[in-house]
């Protein structure tokens, strides 16, 4: 069975990366909610896609550059807040796994800090999170740090260099732009022991045509679509 993962909670129907868009993934039963991560200046990891503020709030400035005070005034899409990545996991409350995406730089080690607490002293366990990035060496540092955690590695270029990080950082999964799939690559990867979670797959006959493929999830702004 596919898993339905719900892209930065469920774009398609509320703004991104918010508390609100998180509970309307779950509305919709997703297996799985995707998320992008900055550090902000004041050191706390912010559930945030762009490197700015610019696009989706009424402020401007870069997200490292803003301390969670000063993003926490911030409206996104006139009406919801920027959460922490401690506010969202403890929403989420394992209600699903949750695939943490490095965004910005210096990502990897307050990531993996976390998500060691949240083993150690919440009850959540290791398969209840994929960190995954386009940046190896944010994944490179995890790996490092703690190879109990389940790395996925982001292409938008080409499955083949996708396996091949994968194979040399000991990564759970690939994470391929749906455009780049194949039946045969799938299978390939496969072979090679790496799971699939493919994005950002919106469209029926998309959806339709890799739900044949051997792959374990889509992430999709629409997940009622899977």
């Amino acid at each position: 069975m596919v898993q339905k993962i719900g892209h930065r909670g469920a774009k398609g129907h509320l703004a991104e990366n918010t508390l609100e868009s998180f509970q309307t993934a779950l509305d919709l039963g997703v297996d799985a909610v995707e998320l992008d991560v900055h550090v902000c200046a004041s050191g706390e990891l912010v559930v945030f896609h762009d490197f700015t503020v610019d696009r989706m709030t009424n402020g401007t400035g870069e997200v490292h550059k803003l301390t969670l005070t000063e993003l926490k005034t911030l409206q996104v899409a006139g009406q919801f807040s920027i959460p922490t990545l401690v506010e969202v996991l403890d929403f989420i409350d394992r209600k699903c796994w949750v695939n943490v995406e490095l965004k910005g730089h210096g990502t990897a080690q307050p990531a993996t800090a976390l998500l060691e607490q949240y083993v150690r002293e919440k009850g959540w366990l290791y398969d209840d999170f994929v960190v995954s990035s386009f940046q190896k060496e944010e994944l490179e540092k995890v790996c490092a740090s703690n190879p109990e955690i389940n790395l996925g590695v982001l292409t938008q270029a080409s499955v083949e260099q996708a396996l091949e990080w994968g194979m040399q950082l000991s990564a759970k999964a690939i994470h391929p732009h749906f455009s780049l799939l194949t039946e045969e690559n799938c299978k390939e990867a496969v072979q090679k022991g790496f799971k699939v979670f493919t994005w950002t797959v919106n469209h029926q006959e998309d959806i339709h045509r890799l739900q044949e493929y051997d792959i374990n999830g889509i992430i999709s702004d629409f997940p009622d679509r899977l």
